[in-house]
């Protein structure tokens, strides 16, 4: 039987001067007699003859090599390998064999040179709610005015921190939450691992969820104003913590002045057609603003007008540039539903604007790290480079939610078995560069879904599998506030609930188990560049493999009743000691020994 082993990093992937050198290993009874690399020459298909190296990594195994100049060309490479016999042929790509050439996006793909941020893949992010995060000690007095939010109808709510959350008022309830309550809990984030912060948006806004906003260049007094944003920053670079902001810019709140819908004094577009920001929004033939997917109170903006263009992005002090320079100095952007972002009450044209956020962030900023918010299938934008990574929900969040919880993201049956989840995986990160996968942004959950230990439901046994999964797949592992001592919530408004600071309240064991994963990976290069090759995938397991250089770091998950199983005949295996770091799982000549509900980590070089 005929078997091949390539992975887009060392040592299958060397950079020597100006080419990178290729290699695939091959072995089986029938080996090919000649093998060529399909690679491209600036788009255009190029074949490669390959040629068989002396040296094998180990007896019964071929190498074949080749190398791609690195003077021409696109920094993405895209190659695969073709297998040739006197009367067939087989290609050789991230899915594995096939009869007929694999699609040009499911390729290997490298970037080099990798133009992307480079701090990125080595972090562990916080995602941070910042009303229920942490109340200051510091706390102002007037960040406890109560005023009437227009668009619930009503004066807000202020509740102490340990209430109960309740659906009532969900959007318009506070709990006091600030950014110099983040600043006083940063120890216990250092504690935990994390080493960047992804806050909810901070800038003025009615609402506690902040998506409506009424100024994108100030801080909402509620969370201390501007001058606790600034604290914050320099706090966070004090300790070497990177901070990214959440860019609301496909639509902002109708209490804007640009808008203004509540006659609060501004020349508003809404009701005024010779205003100043008409143009900023599409209005329909009944002079109706078109709002985001019913929600009046947000308007959509609408890049058709250059002068908003500018305002957003494109101008030297825009908002996107502002943020990342000094004094704030801030690492990036999360860009809310970035996939509707466009003209005329809609998407138009909606890839040449994401990159004209991205070129002006990079610009302002080289390193800004350009996250897009996408609940579908982001690839479109990450292949046209008009992002650096997307939330990963299609490629990470949902076949785990699928695989461990039988969900999907509707909350409807979803079971699949092992080989089917990894299938899902692997396909989706066939179609973007090893450099991409390991800047994609992994969650488990999020203020816009149900909090993980909820959705598994009976079966939250599982949940730790679920955490070193994070910690282990390919891309940058986020944390949810709360998840680590074990919050749990239903859909918005309760997967929005306060920290529970009572030790009492918490799941130590689980806060364990994430500082001990975040220190793991700290110390792990396969964890953070290293390819991933699945090794075993059946039923109820899933078995992969992290490899950079010499490290090697073996995964495995049961979801199941306890199992053995043997490992394959791999020379990505042949490790002289492996060493147990995580789980109760036993590996002992190539036999893996599993426990029921469990998963192992183990590491060898």
């Amino acid at each position: 039987m005929l078997q091949a082993w390539h992975l887009p990093v060392a040592p299958f992937v060397k950079q020597n001067k100006d080419q990178l050198v290729i290699t695939l290993w091959l072995t089986g009874s029938k080996p090919p007699s000649r093998v060529t690399l399909r690679a491209e020459i600036d788009n255009e298909e190029t074949a490669i003859p390959m040629r068989r190296v002396r040296l094998a990594p180990k007896p019964g195994v071929t190498a074949w090599r080749a190398a791609i100049s690195l003077e021409s060309g696109q920094p993405r490479r895209r190659y695969s390998f073709k297998l040739l016999w006197d009367d067939r042929q087989l290609w050789f790509s991230p899915q594995g064999f096939s009869q007929f050439p694999p699609a040009r996006l499911e390729q290997f793909a490298v970037d080099y040179p990798d133009n992307g941020p480079q701090w990125v893949a080595e972090q562990v992010f916080y995602q941070i709610f910042p009303d229920r995060f942490a109340r200051s000690e510091q706390h102002a007095d007037q960040q406890d005015n109560v005023y009437y939010h227009h668009a619930a109808g009503r004066e807000i709510v202020l509740r102490d921190w340990d209430e109960p959350l309740s659906a009532e008022a969900g959007g318009s309830t506070f709990y006091g939450g600030t950014l110099d309550g983040i600043s006083e809990k940063l120890p216990y984030l250092r504690e935990l691992g994390v080493t960047a912060l992804y806050l909810n948006p901070v800038f003025v806004a009615p609402s506690v969820h902040k998506y409506d906003t009424e100024d994108y260049r100030h801080v909402d007094a509620r969370f201390g104003g501007d001058q606790a944003l600034f604290r914050l920053r320099r706090n966070t670079h004090h300790i070497g913590m990177r901070l990214v902001l959440d860019g609301v810019f496909n639509h902002s709140g109708d209490s804007h002045a640009w808008f203004d819908r509540h006659n609060r004094g501004t020349t508003g577009a809404c009701h005024n057609p010779a205003s100043e920001w008409r143009e900023w929004y599409s209005f329909d033939e009944n002079g109706r603003a078109r709002d985001w997917l019913g929600y009046p109170s947000l308007p959509k903006l609408d890049y058709q007008a250059h002068t908003l263009v500018e305002e957003m992005y494109e101008g030297e002090d825009s908002v996107v540039r502002h943020w990342l320079k000094a004094p704030w100095n801030m690492d990036g952007w999360r860009l809310d539903v970035v996939h509707m972002l466009g003209e005329g009450g809609g998407a138009r044209n909606n890839l040449q604007h994401v990159a004209g956020i991205t070129k002006a962030a990079k610009e302002t900023l080289p390193e800004a790290y350009i996250v897009g918010e996408h609940f579908g299938d982001a690839r479109q934008w990450l292949q046209a480079d008009v992002e650096d990574a997307a939330m990963n929900y299609r490629g990470f969040t949902f076949p785990i939610w699928a695989f461990l919880a039988n969900t999907d993201i509707s909350m409807d049956p979803q079971r699949i078995d092992a080989q089917t989840c990894m299938a899902w995986m692997d396909n989706y990160r066939a179609g973007l560069s090893h450099q991409q996968q390991l800047r994609m942004f992994n969650q488990l959950d999020s203020h816009d879904t149900p909090r993980f230990k909820t959705v598994l439901g009976k079966d939250v046994v599982r949940l730790p599998l679920a955490v070193i999964w994070l910690f282990t797949w390919p891309g940058v592992p986020c944390i949810y506030y709360g998840d680590e001592v074990g919050l749990d919530g239903a859909n918005d408004p309760f997967c929005r609930k306060p920290f529970p600071w009572d030790k009492a309240k918490q799941d130590t064991e689980l806060l364990a188990l994430y500082q001990r994963m975040s220190r793991l990976r700290k110390r792990s290069r396969a964890l953070c560049y290293g390819g991933c090759h699945v090794i075993y995938a059946e039923e109820n397991v899933v078995i992969f493999l992290r490899l950079y250089q010499q490290e090697r770091v073996l995964v495995a998950v049961n979801r199941g009743e306890p199992c053995e199983v043997v490992l394959p005949a791999s020379p990505l295996l042949d490790v002289k000691v492996w060493h147990s770091k995580e789980g109760k799982g036993t590996l002992q000549d190539g036999v893996l020994s599993l426990p029921a509900i469990s998963a192992s980590v183990w590491q060898g070089n």
